[in-house]
C-alpha cells in the first residue's frame, strides 16, 4: 500500500511541475512510473490539476447614518511584538508593541489591550512599552482604536504569548535555565 501511496504521490508531483509521465510494467508486473521513457513505456495523460483563485473580499458595507467622519477614520493597526505563539522563558517583563496608521486623530483613543484589559500609559501613537511584572501563563494581546463614543474603528487580530517562569513549587525544573 505504501509503494502504491508513494507512487501515486510521485505521480502528482510530476504533474505539479508540468512533466510528462510515462507508465510501465516490469517483468515481476511491478507498475512503475517515471519522468523519464522506458522501453514499452506508455505516456500517461494526466488533466491539468484543479485551481482556485479568490476573487477580490466583498466591500465593506457602510450605513447612511455614519456620514463621511467615518469614512475618513480608516485605520490600519497590528500587533508587531510579540509574534503570534511566542514564548518567553525566565522573564518577568516583556516588551509589546504595536503600529496604528494613521496615528488616531483627536477624539480617537488607541489603546492595547492585554487579556482584554487596557495596558495603562499605552503612548496614543503606538510604538511600545514593556510590561513589568507580567505574570506566568499565556496571555492575548490585540491592538484597538475606538472613536469618543466608544465605537470600534480598528482591531487587530489577536496575538498569542506564553510567559515561562520557574514554580516556587519546583524551581528546579531542567525546562528553566539560568
Amino acid at each position: 500500500m505504501r509503494v502504491i501511496m508513494f507512487t501515486l504521490m510521485s505521480v502528482v508531483s510530476a504533474v505539479a511541475l508540468s512533466a510528462t509521465v510515462y507508465k510501465w510494467v516490469d517483468e515481476n508486473g511491478v507498475t512503475h512510473y517515471s519522468d523519464q521513457p522506458h522501453e514499452n513505456a506508455e505516456k500517461v495523460t494526466i488533466a491539468q490539476p484543479q485551481t482556485y483563485s479568490p476573487g477580490p473580499p466583498p466591500a465593506a458595507r457602510t450605513s447612511q447614518a455614519s456620514g463621511p467622519k467615518q469614512a475618513a477614520n480608516t485605520y490600519s493597526c497590528q500587533v508587531v511584538e510579540p509574534t503570534n505563539d511566542q514564548t518567553f522563558q525566565n522573564t518577568t517583563s516583556v516588551t509589546v508593541a504595536a503600529q496604528f496608521s494613521p496615528i488616531p486623530h483627536a477624539g480617537d483613543q488607541s489603546s492595547l489591550l492585554l487579556d482584554g484589559a487596557r495596558v495603562p500609559n499605552y503612548p496614543q501613537s503606538g510604538g511600545s512599552i514593556t510590561l513589568d511584572p507580567i505574570d506566568r501563563g499565556q496571555h492575548s494581546l490585540q491592538a484597538v482604536v475606538q472613536d469618543r463614543t466608544g465605537n470600534v474603528l480598528c482591531q487587530s487580530t489577536t496575538v498569542s504569548f506564553t510567559v515561562l517562569q520557574p514554580s516556587v513549587l519546583n524551581p528546579a525544573n531542567p525546562n528553566f535555565h539560568r
